[in-house]
């Protein structure tokens, strides 16, 4: 019976796969390009010396600069060049809208010689999370789903769940937590979301009409779920210095979430 079931369960997570790459399809016109070697779980180093940041996922980090690796970053890149073997180390680009990050990276989706989206099966497998910032959010609902099939099976990094509290983020980075709101603000810096914490969430004003405004109203006393690189206040400015020490810009709607 234990046989049994682990083999239906195999069956199941193969047929959601595919029907995640079926919300992915590889769009006409990719460009063609051959991966040296795989960086991160995130980052590719491409043949023609150019680096890619894989677009709609951020990886756990690595070990680096006397930090330890997080939890399934190792697991994260192995699996990345596992996807890139089976596709031969060639794989397919769509440039996002916005394809240079300030780091001189490539932004791109990349595809895998069977037409799958390698970022939506990475989320998809608990080994990455969906986040996506504008203007680069053509795959964000099909990534969003994987993120979700990946929190209900409980894998990767969903296996206990990595969803701080607003009062435990202590540092800049990337951070995905959960907060009640106690403040909404709007001056010419945007609007600020204040929570019972150290943290601050910041929608720029150029963007805030892309944000649900009825959701937005809703928020004072409401518990909401947020992700995205944490940044310390006097790198941002912009709020009282009584206000919380980190900020968080929320630079695309997925990045709220009600709860």
């Amino acid at each position: 019976m234990k046989k049994a079931s682990l083999v239906g369960a195999f069956f199941v997570g193969a047929i959601w796969l595919t029907a995640t790459e079926a919300f992915c399809p590889a769009p006409k016109g990719l460009v063609p390009a051959t991966v040296l070697r795989v960086v991160d779980g995130d980052t590719l180093h491409l043949k023609d010396g150019r680096k890619v940041r894989m677009l709609g996922l951020n990886a756990p980090e690595l070990a680096r600069k006397g930090r330890p690796a997080e939890p399934f970053a190792e697991a994260a890149r192995r699996r990345l060049q596992q996807l890139v073997a089976q596709s031969g180390g060639r794989v397919g680009l769509l440039w996002g809208r916005e394809r240079q990050d300030r780091y001189g990276r490539a932004l791109a989706h990349v595809y895998g010689a069977s037409g799958g989206n390698l970022e939506a099966r990475l989320i998809a497998e608990g080994l990455a999370y969906q986040v996506a910032v504008l203007p680069n959010v053509a795959l964000v609902s099909c990534q969003q789903a994987a993120e979700q099939h990946a929190r209900r099976a409980g894998l990767g990094l969903w296996r206990r769940s990595p969803v701080l509290k607003a009062e435990q983020i202590r540092r800049a980075g990337f951070a995905l937590f959960e907060g009640r709101v106690s403040k909404l603000q709007r001056n010419r810096g945007g609007l600020w979301i204040t929570l019972q914490g150290r943290v601050v969430l910041r929608i720029a004003p150029n963007i805030l009409a892309r944000f649900d405004q009825r959701l937005l109203r809703q928020l004072p006393g409401r518990r909401i779920e947020a992700r995205g690189w944490v940044v310390e206040r006097s790198a941002q400015g912009g709020i009282d210095s009584a206000q919380s020490s980190l900020i968080l810009s929320l630079s695309a709607p997925s990045m709220l979430r009600l709860l």
